[in-house]
């Protein structure tokens, strides 16, 4: 009889440890997956100032019509999600956000001359 009770022990320790096991993969994959989004919420945000920078005159300090000269303001280009910069075109910006939790997942995005997000590229963990 003890060596029933022992086979069951050890199979109900391999029980439990399979269940950790899969408790942390889903943990870190959550954690991932959220990330990403609040990325991807910050890019609209930015996306949605660009454009409001494209369309506003010069005399308010926009660009008449052209991205040329659109910089992402300081208190958007990094927060606890992740560090964001942008490379201004006459008609479109590219933006690049690189993670803080990882510097290998980033996303590049290009914001369009109708304000609207596309060209989207994922790296690291984000594919």
């Amino acid at each position: 009889m003890g060596q029933q009770q022992l086979l069951l022990i050890i199979l109900g320790v391999i029980i439990v440890g399979i269940a950790i096991a899969v408790g942390l993969s889903l943990f870190s994959a959550q954690s991932i997956q959220a990330n990403k989004d609040a990325m991807i919420n910050d890019l609209n945000n930015i996306a949605a100032h660009a454009y409001q920078f494209k369309i506003r005159p010069s005399s308010m300090g926009g660009g008449s019509g052209a991205y040329t000269g659109y910089t992402i303001p300081v208190k958007m280009a990094t927060n606890e999600n992740a560090t964001y910069t942008a490379t201004a075109g006459a008609a479109s910006v590219a933006i690049v956000a690189t993670s803080v939790q990882n510097s290998t997942n980033t996303i590049n995005v290009t914001v369009d001359s109708d304000g609207k997000l596309g060209s989207w590229q994922y790296a690291g963990d984000f594919q």
